[in-house]
């Protein structure tokens, strides 16, 4: 069965509406039962079938608590007047519905983040008093000493009964929280977002493009691969605790057979190699690294080898490495790792990179009052004839998610979750280009047909407004997607478009800030220029060189100009 979404945002809330976090909630709910219920037990379904059925009031609480961190609450301070009915009469159906425990047992730690230090010195003000402490003690003073002879969990009754008797404030616990958990990792694809990122964020004010949605394009085939990634995100949440990396080690899931959860896997590899680094445990991290794909990690295992003096070793994975299809970071890092190795083996040096020398012109101009340097730069060079614009890393990006939408789009596993994707998830990911590499040599085809020009004029027209991670429509003209078009050779545009491939995530950007288009030349490969502009003191970033090191290479036209005030040179 495929069913497809238009770009319209189905059964989402209307944000004026005061319960507008119930509609979203039941979007999710809904989205989940209808598209993931074989992932889902029989208890969970049952459990989501009545969370539906629940009356307005207490199903809006039990969402608010959801959205909130943590899973204990103190009743009374519960306060939403949206709800239609009192939050004491929703509390109580939740409670009988076993969506909420009204009695569970608290350690001193739940006491002490629920309670403030006016309530909690009635409590234990005596057994200090006792011990020879002063009833004056902070907070975190007065949590430090109780923590050994209160250290077991107990019900709120037994903390508070003596000081404030039947006075005490009821505390409730979640029931369901590893099931809403559970939800929004298969609607969102990951536990970064929460469920206020839903309803600010994804459902503002935008548009998204239609993506069918099958069985085979699901990124969770089984519930095994569901389990697996909340396992991998346990393991993430108890490194971002510090927790030792030789304990954590012991509960990452194995290799598993889902290209996108072994990303994630990898992922989590490369930060416990991290960890385990600076937590001394340097083997430790060699063994993460060496077992992650991701492509950080391989660099860090070398350098680190480097480190221990097992040269050797670093040289032969890094030959070996050096034959592989490597980004410019990559192989600049490598590069140097090669050369700084190569006489502690006994090898040779080697041969430095030939790196093109990059076209360099200095403009001294009149201070302006008001903007920047690069549009001070763009008002002196720009003419009739040779109009500037400033795009920095817009216009190119926009070429190329027009010209391949359709492959961005491609609803394959793991790239597309719910109805309200800016772009795949998998973006960034090592195996994004290696999944759709065949859908991208055919949309690279039309450049050497001459097609491109009316297929991307066409698209910017049908999807005008619609997210896409590479389009930016509030900078965007048709008058000058035509001119670039017009002046820019498609040869060219192809080099650009493969080099953004090797890496999404760095080559995005590092663009020049502007670009000087010359309709009327003669030459077709001289009808614009790509000009970064450095204003005094400001110097080139590194994925800038390497941006212009490869212009230069491929000949396309790219320059930097350096800009200095007429007032700075005059007072030398």
């Amino acid at each position: 069965m495929t069913t497809e979404f238009t770009g319209q945002r189905p059964q989402t809330a209307n944000l004026e509406d005061p319960l507008y976090y119930l509609s979203n909630m039941d979007t999710i709910v809904s989205w989940v039962a209808d598209h993931r219920a074989d992932l889902l037990t029989e208890r969970e379904q049952t459990r989501l079938a009545t969370f539906a059925k629940l009356a307005t009031g207490p199903r809006a609480l039990l969402t608010r608590m959801v959205m909130r961190t943590g899973e204990l609450f103190r009743a009374d301070k519960l306060h939403y007047p949206e709800l239609p009915v009192p939050e004491a009469e929703a509390l109580k159906l939740l409670v009988q519905e076993g969506w909420l425990d009204n009695s569970p047992e608290l350690s001193l730690d739940d006491l002490f983040r629920l309670f403030t230090l006016a309530e909690l010195r009635p409590v234990f003000g005596g057994w200090l008093h006792q011990q020879g402490h002063p009833k004056t003690l902070g907070k975190a003073q007065m949590r430090e000493l109780l923590a050994e002879a209160f250290g077991e969990p107990r019900p709120l009754g037994h903390w508070l009964a003596e000081a404030v008797g039947e006075q005490a404030p009821e505390v409730v616990q979640l029931q369901d929280m590893a099931l809403f958990d559970r939800i929004r990792l298969m609607f969102f694809g990951n536990l970064r977002q929460s469920w206020t990122d839903f309803v600010l964020v994804e459902l503002g004010v935008q548009q998204f493009e239609p993506v069918p949605f099958t069985p085979e394009s699901r990124a969770f085939q089984h519930r095994s691969e569901v389990d697996s990634y909340l396992q991998m995100n346990q393991c993430r949440e108890r490194l971002d605790q510090g927790e030792p990396a030789t304990e954590v080690w012991a509960e990452v899931p194995g290799p598993v057979d889902n290209p996108w959860l072994t990303s994630r896997r990898d992922r989590l590899l490369l930060e416990l190699g991290r960890q385990a680094e600076r937590q001394g445990e340097r083997e430790l991290a060699l063994k993460a690294w060496e077992n992650s794909g991701h492509r950080e990690a391989r660099l860090k295992q070398l350098r680190l080898l480097e480190r221990m003096k097992r040269f050797e070793q670093a040289w032969a994975i890094a030959c070996q490495w050096q034959t592989a299809e490597l980004s410019d970071a990559e192989a600049q890092g490598l590069a140097r790792l090669l050369k700084r190795l190569a006489p502690k083996v006994g090898a040779d040096k080697p041969e430095p990179v030939d790196n093109p020398t990059l076209r360099e012109f200095t403009l001294t101009l009149p201070k302006p009052d008001t903007g920047t340097v690069e549009l001070a730069a763009l008002r002196h060079l720009g003419s009739d004839d040779a109009p500037v614009f400033y795009v920095e890393n817009t216009l190119i990006n926009a070429l190329f998610g027009l010209l391949c939408w359709p492959v961005i789009f491609k609803p394959l596993p793991g790239a597309f979750f719910h109805p309200f994707h800016i772009g795949p998830a998998d973006l960034t990911r090592d195996d994004f280009v290696a999944r759709r590499q065949q859908a991208f040599e055919q949309r690279f085809r039309l450049l050497e047909t001459g097609a491109y020009r009316r297929d991307i004029l066409d698209t910017f027209q049908t999807k005008q407004g619609i997210a896409n991670p590479f389009v930016f429509w509030q900078v965007l003209d048709e008058a000058l997607l035509e001119l670039a078009l017009h002046c820019i050779p498609p040869g060219h545009l192809d080099a650009l478009f493969r080099r953004l491939l090797n890496n999404i995530k760095e080559h995005r950007s590092g663009f020049p800030d502007l670009i000087r288009l010359v309709p009327e030349a003669d030459d077709p490969e001289q009808r614009y220029e790509m000009i970064e502009v450095k204003g005094p003191g400001d110097r080139l970033q590194d994925h800038q060189v390497r941006w212009l090191q490869f212009f230069a290479r491929q000949g396309i036209p790219a320059s930097v100009c350096y800009v200095r005030w007429q007032d700075d040179e005059a007072s030398l």
